[in-house]
């Protein structure tokens, strides 16, 4: 006598008849699709046996219902994305919600290089240099007037050369006497220390920063024998081609400042008139 075999849920004989395993247990096709078949999430019908069950991200469709939302083609085996768990066809999804490129105006296909500046966005092929129409990719560029220009373009076309080095200046700088300087290039004539961001005058056209210039040129103190600067409205006294700072000009015996009083000689010391009367 033939052993039987039925389906493991209902009981029926599998005799002649199509049947699916489970876990090693056989089933009759109407009870395997009750039982375990994924619904479709178009259509909401059960997906079959005898069907293809396309799945993505734990959810099924029927091979047939597998369109995109917007044109309703056909996304299987074909590239697609997905929006508020909507699927879309790349060109849908592109046309709605892609970056358009700033230059040429068309969108920027999902999957395909971008470069993005200040909220805009470009074909790597658009993102080139208005001068000379190479593409700028990854290297440094300068914007300008809502153009972009590679860098040795930008510095032939706009950057002011420096009156030094007589290179561009791309990056801050100094203007001196109406002419344009490098930080690095703007240096003391005396000491080559930079000038930028401290005090220094000049002499003959040439800049000093102050301590070489008061070294090198000012006149010196009669009694402490330190320049005297004259710089930054800082007083000083002269008196037959003698200089004094204003805190040394004092009586050479009992020390009194003689700043705005006054005063008597004796050889290369002033003396004030009560300590002078002697003489």
């Amino acid at each position: 006598m033939t052993e039987r075999y039925d389906c493991h849920y209902c009981k029926e004989s599998l005799f002649g008849k199509k049947y699916v395993l489970r876990e090693e247990n056989p089933y009759c096709v109407k009870c395997y699709e009750s039982l375990y078949s994924n619904t479709c999430e178009e259509c909401k019908k059960p997906i079959g046996c005898n069907t293809r069950d396309l799945s993505y991200k734990d959810r099924h469709w029927h091979e047939d219902c597998f369109k995109c939302f917007q044109c309703k083609r056909s996304l299987v085996d074909k590239p697609f994305s997905t929006k508020d768990e909507q699927l879309l066809c790349t060109e849908c999804y592109s046309n709605e919600y892609s970056s358009k490129c700033h230059e040429c105006k068309k969108t920027i296909m999902p999957g395909s290089r971008k470069m993005e500046h200040k909220g805009n966005s470009w074909h790597e092929t658009c993102f080139t240099c208005q001068r000379c129409q190479q593409p700028i990719g990854t290297k440094s560029f300068i914007p300008k007037d809502n153009h972009n220009f590679c860098v040795p373009c930008y510095e032939k076309q706009f950057a002011m050369q420096c009156v030094h080095c007589k290179k561009p200046i791309t990056t801050g700088g100094v203007t001196y006497r109406d002419q344009p300087w490098h930080k690095d290039c703007f240096l003391c004539t005396s000491c080559k220390q930079q000038l930028s961001g401290q005090r220094f005058t000049s002499r003959d056209d040439f800049a000093y920063c102050l301590n070489c210039f008061c070294n090198l040129y000012a006149k010196k103190c009669a009694s402490c024998t330190t320049p005297i600067s004259g710089l930054g409205g800082s007083k000083y006294i002269s008196f037959e081609e003698r200089q004094w700072h204003n805190d040394c000009f004092n009586c050479k015996k009992c020390s009194v400042s003689l700043v705005g009083r006054g005063f008597l000689t004796d050889r290369d010391d002033i003396l004030c008139p009560e300590c002078g009367k002697d003489i």
